[in-house]
C-alpha cells in the first residue's frame, strides 16, 4: 500500500455479497474507510423480516458509520455525502444510480468494480449473461464512473476463464474474490492519478439486462449446448424450469452431450443411466444431473432415479 493510498478518504457503496468481499478487503488491508452506503434493509426469508445488505453487516462488524438513503434526490442526503470530505468513493453492486453531484463529490470521483471486461457487458446482470452467451472469459474492469451506465473511462482490467462447468453461483464466487483484489491493486494509482484511463468502445458494447423469472422456461427446439448455458446461466437464480406431468421441474445441473436423438421430438425422455436423464433437443441430447421435482428439493438424479424413476421412463415428454 502506498502512502498517498493509505491516507485516502475512502467511502464504500455496495450491497450484496459480491461487494462485501471487495469491503472486507479493503478493511483488512487497513484502508482509511470513513463510511459505508448500502441499500435500505429488505424483507427476507419466510418471516419477511427486514434483513440488512451483506456490506451492512461487514460495516456494523467494524463499527463503521452506515448511510442507507432511498435515493440522492433528497438535498440532505446528497450535503450528507459531501460533508463527509471523501477522497474517493468505491462502488460495488450498489443498485443505485448516482447523480452527477454524487459522482463530483469525493475529491477524486467515484470508481466502479464492474463484472465484465467492458464494455463487453454494461447493466445489472454481467455475469449472468456472459455465462448465457457463452462467452469464453470475463474479468473485473475497474472503472471511472460517470453519468452513464457503466460507460465511463476504464482504469483497471482483470480477466478470468469462464470455466465450461460454471454455473453463474460459481462464477459470481470467483469474480468476487477477484474484484477485490482488482481494487486494491489498482488503488495506489488511483491515489496517486498515474493510472492510464481508457475510452470504452460504445460499439463493443452489450446491454446485461436484468433477470427475468420467464427466461428460466427451456424451449426443448433449442440445441444442446443453448440448453446447457441456460441451465449453467440461471444457477442459483432464478433457474431453469419444464413442466413434468403438468407440474414444474427446476433443472440445476445439465450438461450438453454429442448423442444423437434424430428419432426423437424435442422435449422427450430418451433413456436414462444411474446418474443421469437424457432428453432430446433440436440437435444432441442434454444430461440432466440435478433436479427438483415439485414440492420436493433439489437433488441429484442419481438420488431421484432411485425412488423416482417411473416419472422418466423412455418416451416421457417434458415442456
Amino acid at each position: 500500500m502506498s502512502d498517498s493510498a493509505k491516507q485516502l478518504r475512502i467511502l464504500f457503496a455496495g450491497t450484496p455479497d459480491f461487494a462485501a468481499a471487495s469491503l472486507q478487503a479493503l478493511l483488512d488491508q487497513g484502508y482509511n474507510v470513513i463510511g459505508v452506503y448500502t441499500q435500505p434493509d429488505r424483507p427476507a426469508g419466510r418471516g419477511r423480516k427486514l434483513t440488512p445488505s451483506p456490506v451492512k453487516k461487514v460495516a456494523l462488524e467494524h463499527d463503521l458509520p452506515v448511510y442507507q438513503p432511498l435515493n440522492f434526490k433528497a438535498e440532505e442526503d446528497r450535503s450528507e455525502l459531501q460533508n463527509l470530505n471523501a477522497d474517493l468513493m468505491i462502488v460495488a453492486a450498489y443498485g443505485l444510480l448516482l447523480p452527477q453531484p454524487v459522482l463530483d463529490a469525493p475529491r477524486l470521483g467515484c470508481v466502479n468494480i464492474h463484472a465484465s471486461l467492458l464494455p463487453r457487458w454494461r447493466g445489472a446482470a454481467p455475469i449472468h449473461r456472459s455465462l448465457l452467451a457463452g462467452d469464453a472469459e470475463t474479468g473485473i474492469t475497474i472503472m471511472q464512473m460517470d453519468i452513464g451506465l457503466d460507460t465511463g473511462d476504464m482504469l483497471w482490467k482483470k480477466a478470468c476463464d469462464i470455466l465450461p462447468t460454471d454455473s453463474s453461483g460459481e462464477l459470481h464466487d470467483r469474480l468476487a474474490v477477484l474484484g477485490a483484489e482488482a481494487m486494491l491493486e489498482s488503488l495506489p494509482g488511483i491515489a496517486e492519478q498515474s493510472l492510464t484511463a481508457e475510452k470504452q468502445n460504445d460499439e463493443l458494447a452489450c446491454y446485461a439486462h436484468k433477470l427475468e423469472k420467464a427466461e428460466g422456461e427451456i424451449n426443448w427446439n433449442n440445441s444442446a449446448a443453448d440448453i446447457a448455458l441456460q441451465v449453467r446461466g440461471l444457477s442459483p437464480w432464478p433457474v431453469a424450469y419444464t413442466q413434468l406431468n403438468d407440474a414444474t421441474m427446476r433443472i440445476w445441473k445439465a450438461e450438453a452431450t454429442e448423442q444423437s436423438c434424430a428419432d426423437a421430438a424435442p422435449g422427450t425422455v430418451i433413456s436414462t443411466d444411474k446418474k443421469a436423464i437424457y432428453v432430446a433437443t433440436s440437435d444432441c441430447a442434454v444430461k440432466l444431473l440435478h433436479i427438483q421435482l415439485p414440492g420436493s428439493k433439489a437433488m441429484e438424479v442419481s438420488a431421484v432415479l432411485n425412488s423416482k424413476k417411473e416419472l422418466f421412463v423412455t418416451g416421457t415428454q417434458l415442456g
